[in-house]
């Protein structure tokens, strides 16, 4: 889901590993904790004993090669085990043998699902390469063989095997029944799981203390910066615009093997992002092996040397974006290598620190403002361990600043799609929410959604980091929020007509219906919107105030960027083109409720094909549109209605499906120039006998005085389904209903309001008046330029030279 795991080789589960839904359905008796551990022993060996067989998977002995352990970057601190010293179970957990034996059980069966195909009892699922989809697997499997009641919030909170083990036996070891899953409500133990948190946060604190005293550094533009998530989809953007708007030589942190496989990852991450990816970007870029997660990013010593004396700039993009994991899960990325990446600036020569932080700062609910110096929210308020996450790491480099380290917070806030190219992560959560708006034409009630494109957050990032007097300060990356009124709004606009509905009512019915018909893409929103500690996440983010930046706002204004506006429907177009695309968003279309129609009636006759049009024919049609977008992106209208004629059927014939295109192929005009096309219609229809029917229309533009006529006759081809045309002629809409049907006959949605409509109104007939206008100039255009290039002087030919 986020960031860290992002591009890693996955390894599916083997043949017979179904995938599971998130609801796992758990039959069958319970195991005691005796008949659990006999199940997967050794038949000789003795029932205490807590001595793995051979083939029972990774032990604890240390980090595996597919991922750390999460003790932390330095010796010095808590391990990941948990808060208390040496990483040992707290006191009331199951200890001795069987904790341990099940401990390497759990790892064995989370092995399995991960790229490396090993994984010791401290190390974390996720640290090791697993991802949602996989700790979905694992729980079924635990359930599925042993019997074992871990749920999948247990999993997202403390993905580490004796961890689970913890939670999964009794504490005094003799009761058949599993704990309960602690997670968000659940009494006592969130309580007791928040208190973890909490001694692991104090922790991880105090490591800043130990940072080294920095001196300021030079006030100049960055020659050399290191940067990290560059593979992800706001640091790729930043690192190109930290090539265009500077002149500084960029070293990417790249989790892999060597710099040839950091290379290639680089690359296809900003080629899937649509960003370029040459030899002159590859010449200003060094891809560096490593690891945001280890001691020293997991660069050797001589290498971390030399960058502590060459780089005068670090940038901190990488981290973790997971709504469904705990703190322990997270902190290695989201913290501790934040606080390494603090260790680099603080040695050797002063740089200073530009960390991409979050508004998920203040996600506490009940907080009242959200300026760039306002106090961030109470720890023991924050639910998520994403949100902990980030507070945690802000908390830490606060302190490095007191020992004189020059720290720069830029806090984003939903990061949207490209405005230009359309580029959009869609596992972020503004962008899944906005493709669920879009799908089921619901929105639920929220005071504010702090979002901007991103395109505008990386400007303004690279911008401070380039500019020295910006830095050591906070900035919101938030852009101009967007109110419940303003997504509704653009909403209809955008054809797209929502309905409000109380948050509960929506989450519980976005559930139903991902459930009822599952979209790959859009699973994390539905393990988010299923999470009890995810969903506080969601209601404080929804119904949190906006978040303001004058500081920000004046820093934007000083440098002549780009100034916020609300990122709305004209600015989201091109992201929910790629969302629509990719299969998450769903735009209009003709099924949804007209947002535009008028009626059309022609008469005229028809005939044989080469032969008279004798034969009289009406047609009764009605024009529609879904939305301005289906105008300006497909310059099509709907059609249906009826055409009655004799020669066809002696009932009217039904459209079955139509479509009008105005100004098909940009009026390019066909037959040597003479004809200009102004309206094609290509409709599909039925007759009472169950017959199908074909028809194609023009109306053309010429240079010549009957204008009136032209934009209201049609000239028509008919013929059977697959057939070629048996009948033609020409339909023409009467002079005395055209203004009568076309402009005084136009309704509207009646969902819109009166403002609504008239806006709706007069933006068809300016769209369609200018391209008609357009249409007819065309011909008299192209007749003037041709008497111009008669009455020009003939060039001499050579022989009358």
């Amino acid at each position: 889901m986020g960031e860290v795991n992002e591009g890693v080789p996955r390894r599916r589960p083997s043949t017979g590993q179904q995938r599971a839904d998130e609801a796992v359905e758990r039959g069958g008796g319970r195991l005691t904790v005796s008949g659990l551990l006999a199940r997967v022993r050794p038949p000789t060996a003795p029932a205490a004993s807590a001595t793995a067989p051979a083939d029972a998977g990774p032990t604890a002995a240390g980090p595996t090669a597919a991922g750390p352990t999460a003790a932390g970057p330095t010796a010095a601190g808590p391990t990941a085990a948990g808060p208390t010293a040496g990483g040992e179970p707290a006191g009331g957990e199951p200890a001795g043998g069987e904790a341990a034996r099940l401990a390497e059980i759990i790892a064995a069966e989370a092995a399995r699902l991960l790229p490396g195909g090993s994984m010791g009892p401290d190390t974390d699922f996720f640290d090791a390469g697993g991802t949602s989809v996989d700790a979905v697997a694992l729980v079924a499997g635990l359930a599925r063989d042993f019997g074992l009641d871990i749920s999948l919030d247990d999993v997202f909170a403390d993905a580490r095997p004796r961890r689970l083990a913890a939670r999964a036996l009794p504490a005094d070891g003799g009761r058949s029944q599993v704990l309960p899953a602690p997670h968000a409500g659940a009494g006592t133990g969130a309580a007791a799981a928040a208190d973890d948190d909490l001694e692991l946060i104090l922790a991880d604190l105090a490591r800043a203390d130990g940072l080294p005293w920095s001196r300021r550094p030079e006030p100049a533009p960055p020659r050399k910066v290191l940067l990290t998530g560059a593979t992800g989809f706001l640091g790729g953007h930043m690192l190109l615009d930290l090539l265009r708007h500077s002149d500084a030589h960029v070293f990417c942190l790249v989790r892999a093997a060597d710099e040839a496989e950091g290379t290639e990852r680089l690359g296809a991450a900003l080629k899937r992002f649509s960003l370029p990816w040459s030899g002159e970007i590859r010449r200003r870029v060094t891809v560096l092996p490593g690891d945001l997660r280890l001691p020293r990013l997991g660069l050797a010593d001589e290498r971390w040397d030399e960058l502590a004396g060459e780089l005068d700039s670090v940038v901190s993009v990488a981290a973790a974006v997971d709504f469904l994991r705990g703190y322990p899960s997270l902190r290695q990325s989201n913290v501790i290598g934040p606080l390494t990446l603090a260790e680099l600036a603080a040695t050797g020569r002063p740089k200073p620190l530009h960390h991409i932080s979050s508004i998920a700062v203040f996600n506490e609910i009940g907080i009242e403002s959200m300026g760039e110096d306002d106090p961030v929210a109470h720890i023991d308020g924050l639910v998520a361990g994403y949100d902990k996450s980030k507070w945690a790491a802000e908390a830490a480099l606060r302190r490095a600043r007191e020992h004189g380290l020059v720290v720069t917070l830029l806090r984003p806030g939903g990061i949207g799609g490209h405005t230009r190219t359309g580029a959009s992560n869609p596992q972020d959560l503004s962008s899944g929410m906005m493709s669920v708006f879009s799908r089921f034409r619901t929105v639920p009630a929220f005071r504010h959604l702090n979002a901007a494109p991103v395109d505008w957050v990386s400007r303004v990032a690279v911008a401070a980091i380039c500019e020295p007097d910006a830095w050591g300060y906070n900035y919101h990356l938030s852009g101009t929020p967007n109110s419940l009124p303003d997504v509704v709004h653009d909403m209809k606009l955008g054809g797209m007509n929502v309905r409000v509905q109380d948050w509960d009512e929506w989450r519980l019915d976005v559930m139903a219906r991902l459930r009822d018909a599952p979209i790959a893409e859009l699973d994390f929103l539905a393990r988010v919107l299923a999470s009890p500690t995810a969903v506080k996440l969601c209601e404080a983010t929804l119904m949190g105030p906006a978040a303001t930046g004058e500081r920000t706002e004046a820093f934007v204004a000083a440098q002549n960027l780009p100034a916020s506006t609300r990122y709305g429907m004209q600015e989201q177009l091109r992201t929910f083109e790629r969302l629509a695309g990719d299969g998450l968003a769903r735009l209009p279309d003709r099924t949804d409720r007209p947002y535009l129609w008028f009626p059309e009636t022609m008469r005229g006759s028809l005939g044989p094909a080469g032969g008279p049009a004798d034969t009289p024919c009406t047609a009764a049609f009605t024009l529609s549109i879904v939305s301005m977008y289906q105008l300006v992106k497909e310059r099509r209208v709907d059609v249906r209605g009826e055409l009655s004629c004799s020669l066809l059927h002696p009932e009217p014939l039904v459209v079955e499906q139509g479509d009008l295109w105005v100004r098909p192929e940009e009026g390019i005009p066909l037959e040597h120039g003479v004809h200009h096309p102004l309206l094609r219609y290509r409709l599909r229809l039925r007759d009472a006998g169950g017959g199908v029917w074909w028809l194609e229309g023009r109306k053309s533009a010429h240079a010549r005085r009957d204008l009136w006529r032209q934009t209201r006759a049609l000239t028509i081809e008919l013929g059977r389904e697959d057939e070629p045309a048996t009948l033609e002629g020409e339909i023409v809409v009467p002079s005395d209903s055209y203004v009568r049907d076309q402009v005084d006959g136009i309704r509207v949605d009646p969902r819109l309001s009166g403002q609504e409509k008239r806006l709706a109104k007069l933006s068809w007939l300016a769209w369609f008046g200018l391209e008609i206008g357009r249409g007819l100039l065309g011909p008299f255009a192209r007749v003037g330029a041709d008497l111009l290039d008669l009455r020009r002087s003939p060039t001499l030919t050579e022989r009358k030279r």
